[in-house]
């Protein structure tokens, strides 16, 4: 035997010696039975890994569902878990009521709720009339000011009416913080306080960058995070929704649970919905939302005036139609099918959710009427533009569709409101045309289908036999 062998045969014989002192095995036979057993070269009938949970086709089926649409899940074992033991879940999540109307920007949380429902749930939707009191630091890079006692109340009527449009009322526990933190006491507050520490509240990325920025950071907006964590712990939730802008609040909600004592719950984010113009999060102070209250034809108007890229995002956070149909509409609009078919579905869809089925047909109705006949020229100009050859702004567009005989004219029409797109009044020349099509109107008369696209426009379609 060559010295090199030594040092490998040693290592076989001290494994060989371990696996026998674990598992010892006498002549063939098992210890404790009289059969003897059958070894091969893979398995010494003492498997190395534990047996896979047994599955649970329910718990896998509801996943399966819910997992649709979220940014990030945590933890996902848990959820497995809770969801494979078959009793309700609590399922908690808080809206602020710093306005009086919910947006579609909300229903992608409601949306999520009420699949929870479906499934058997328990739903706590959490008016945070105390914590609005506070203001939400999420996401601002300066402080927010707080708001009166009386205007959150007033706002907070409007919600249990506008929620019952998506979840289910019957199967829907409202709740207000201030039930619980209107009676905390200053000593209440001190000992919720001192179960987290600066270091870790810094940690939060909009504290960060205020704080390196030397911007003010009140005190006040540290117990921000601490109350809507508590919150948590009071309704003993096991799963919480939010944005993703609210993962730091809800992960403070799973730490202090497990401080009192509580299962941490499972955290689900999801994306913050785009506004109209496709460049930041839905917001009413942004002048870029769909309010969930707004007009049947004014909501679909909204809807039918967003890009086509956007129209996709809306789709997959929106529609309840299913992932395989709407996979095959994109497969559609892929071929050459012309995506204002979707958006005329989308619009539909959302409309007769929150307005009814009739309501979503006469919107339908004004909005072929108000841009195809009402006013406007039955045979509308059609121009083309490369992507390649821009920026396209407005006070370009105008000018290259025709629609003003010079810059200096396109701006004085910008100036005075006389300009539309999608039927929206615009002011901005510098605003930036999305790629899809849309409608530029200059008064009642001068208007032009505007696509920004290299291909060209397809001919018109018609849309349940009216002309687009």
């Amino acid at each position: 035997m060559e010295q090199a062998d030594l040092p490998w045969n040693k290592s076989f014989y001290i494994l060989r010696t371990v696996r026998r002192a674990l598992h010892p095995v006498s002549d063939g036979r098992r210890r404790g039975s009289s059969a003897p057993t059958t070894r091969n070269a893979r398995d010494d009938s003492h498997p190395v890994f534990p047996p896979a949970p047994p599955v649970n086709a329910e718990a896998d089926r509801q996943l399966a569902e819910l997992e649709r649409g979220v940014e990030e899940l945590l933890r996902r074992p848990e959820l497995v878990e809770r969801l494979a033991a078959g009793r309700p879940l609590r399922i908690k999540a808080g809206f602020d009521p710093t306005a009086p109307d919910l947006h579609l920007g909300h229903t992608v949380i409601l949306h999520k709720l009420r699949r929870f429902q479906d499934f058997g749930h328990e739903v706590i939707f959490l008016i945070g009339d105390f914590t609005g009191l506070i203001g939400d630091p999420s996401g601002r890079d300066h402080m927010r000011p707080p708001l009166d006692p009386e205007q959150l109340r007033e706002n907070a009527r409007t919600y249990r009416e506008q929620i019952a449009k998506t979840l289910d009322p019957g199967r829907t526990r409202v709740e207000f913080n201030s039930r619980w933190m209107g009676k905390a006491t200053a000593a209440d507050l001190v000992r919720l306080a001192a179960r987290h520490t600066v270091a870790r509240m810094l940690e939060r990325d909009d504290f960060q960058k205020r704080y390196a920025a030397e911007r003010p950071i009140a005190l006040h907006e540290f117990l921000y995070p601490l109350i809507q964590g508590y919150d948590s712990v009071v309704l003993k939730a096991d799963v919480e929704l939010g944005g993703t802008d609210q993962k730091f609040n809800l992960l403070v909600g799973r730490k202090l649970q497990e401080e009192y004592g509580q299962p941490p719950q499972v955290i689900m984010t999801l994306p913050l919905l785009e506004g109209l113009r496709g460049q930041r999060k839905m917001s009413k102070s942004l002048d870029n939302h769909v309010a969930l209250n707004d007009p049947p034809e004014e909501m679909y108007g909204k809807l039918m005036s967003i890009s086509d890229e956007l129209m996709w995002r809306y789709l997959e956070l929106l529609s309840l139609r299913p992932r395989p149909e709407l996979e095959e509409v994109r497969r559609a609009v892929e071929k050459g099918a012309n995506p204002v078919h979707s958006k005329h579905a989308l619009a539909g869809e959302l409309v007769e959710r929150f307005h009814g089925a009739a309501a979503a047909r006469r919107a339908h109705e004004d909005f072929i009427a108000r841009f195809r006949h009402g006013g406007l020229p039955s045979e509308l100009a059609e121009v083309c533009l490369d992507p390649g050859q821009g920026p396209w702004t407005l006070l370009r567009v105008l000018h290259q569709a025709g629609l003003s005989a010079s810059a200096a004219e396109a701006r004085r029409l910008l100036r005075q409101g006389a300009v539309r797109l999608n039927g929206e009044r615009v002011t901005d020349g510098a605003r930036l045309l999305e790629a899809g099509e849309a409608l530029l109107q200059v008064g009642k008369r001068r208007c032009a289908s505007v696509r920004l696209a290299r291909e060209p426009a397809p001919p018109p379609e018609t849309i349940e036999g009216t002309a687009r």
